[in-house]
Order: structure tokens, then C-alpha cells, then sequence
């Protein structure tokens, strides 16, 4: 059973998220937090597996209950809620570390699936989105580091699907697209996240944009 905390100002936005998370036979809403400060409190308490978490809410907003949620002993995956137009601060949730985006317009379908997804950390939820959030923000930040001294542990394997992964594929659309089996591709993801210590794709994108291995806008 997948264990959720909802983080929303609004009431209507938790009570309708509830309603469809509790229709699913393996997720469970353990709590509702209508601020940061009450996540913070109420993910030490219940300890669920995924917070969904508004950005923009009253005293300590989003992005702090994220940092201090994600750096703690028992830190939850943070699943992001966005509107469409593209929010200041969503690359920055990305560096503290939130695991995944989910547009507040999006379908009823999709949360589930979301809130799966950042569970098992297989995917980047809703790639053409989360690519442009990711061009975006990292167009507005020169590269920072030196790709190739950070990226010399990995295989050119290893790199070419840290590419795909920057692209926002998943690991069966990788899989497709080197004509190989997706538990490979599987274990690719693993070695990278292991060999450049990385907690998950999310941070593996942001360190291929940063880096400069990968270029805002690049299809290759």
C-alpha cells in the first residue's frame, strides 16, 4: 500500500485528490496538510511513501517543506503541482529534490499513475512538460560544472542513457530507442544514479542539463 500526504492550500484541490487516490485498491491518503509547515509535521508523523505538494501556499511554502522533507532521515518522494504556465519556482523544487511534476489540470487517470510512478522512481512524470520546465529554468543558468570530470565514471552506455533520460523518455521508450530489453536499461539507470550518487532520475536530468552534457533544446 502506497502511504500519500496531500499538501494544498485548498480544500477542494485535497478533498477532490483524496476521492480519487482512495478509488485505488493500493494507495492509501494517510493525511491532508494545508500548509508547509503542516507537512513538515504531518510527514514526520504518518511517514508517507509520496507528498503530494503545492508550491505556492501560506507561511513556509512548497519548495521549503520540500528541502527540509527530502534532506530528513525518513525524507518522502515529493510529487510537485503545477499549473501550466511555468512556474518560478519549479526548477528549484528539482534541486532541493522533488521526484516529479504533476499538472493540477491534468486528468483524474493520471494521479495515480503519478503518485506510482515517483513511488517506484522509474520515470519523469509527464516528459514533454517536465523537459520544458527543465529547458526552461536551466536556459537561465549557465553550465556550472565541468560535465566530463563528472561524468567520467560512466560508460558511454552509461552517458548515452543519461541522454535519453535528459530528453525525458522512459525506460521503455529507451529501451526502444537502443533496440535493447528495458530491465538493461533498468540497470543502466541504476549504475548511473549509483555511480555519480544520485537519489533519482530527477537529479540525474538537472546534473545532465547543468553539467552541460546535455544543451537546453537539444533533441540528441
Amino acid at each position: 500500500m502506497i502511504k500519500v500526504l496531500i499538501a494544498d492550500d485548498e480544500a477542494l484541490v485535497r478533498g477532490g485528490f483524496k476521492m480519487i487516490l482512495e478509488a485505488q485498491d493500493d494507495i492509501e491518503v494517510v493525511a491532508e496538510a494545508s500548509d508547509g509547515q503542516s507537512a513538515i509535521e504531518l510527514a514526520l508523523e504518518h511517514e508517507p511513501d509520496v507528498v503530494l505538494m503545492d508550491i505556492r501556499m501560506p507561511g513556509i511554502d512548497g519548495l521549503e517543506a520540500t528541502r527540509r522533507l527530502v534532506g530528513s532521515q525518513k525524507g518522502a518522494r515529493v510529487l510537485i503541482l503545477t499549473t501550466f504556465d511555468l512556474d518560478e519556482y519549479v526548477y528549484e523544487a528539482m534541486r532541493v529534490g522533488a521526484s516529479g511534476f504533476l499538472l493540477k489540470s491534468a486528468p483524474a487517470t493520471e494521479l495515480a499513475a503519478a503518485v506510482r510512478a515517483v513511488m517506484s522512481g522509474d520515470v519523469l512524470l509527464s516528459a514533454p512538460i517536465t523537459r520544458r520546465l527543465i529547458e526552461e529554468f536551466v536556459r537561465k543558468a549557465p553550465a556550472s560544472r565541468d560535465g566530463a570530470d563528472i561524468l567520467a565514471p560512466l560508460t558511454e552506455r552509461e552517458k548515452e542513457v543519461l541522454r535519453l533520460m535528459a530528453r525525458g523518455l522512459s525506460n521503455l521508450e529507451i529501451a526502444r530507442d537502443l533496440v535493447v530489453g528495458e530491465s538493461t536499461v533498468k540497470t543502466h539507470v541504476n549504475h548511473v544514479l549509483a555511480k555519480l550518487g544520485l537519489r533519482d532520475r530527477v537529479q540525474a536530468v538537472v546534473l545532465a542539463y547543468e553539467s552541460g552534457f546535455v544543451a537546453p533544446g537539444s533533441s540528441n
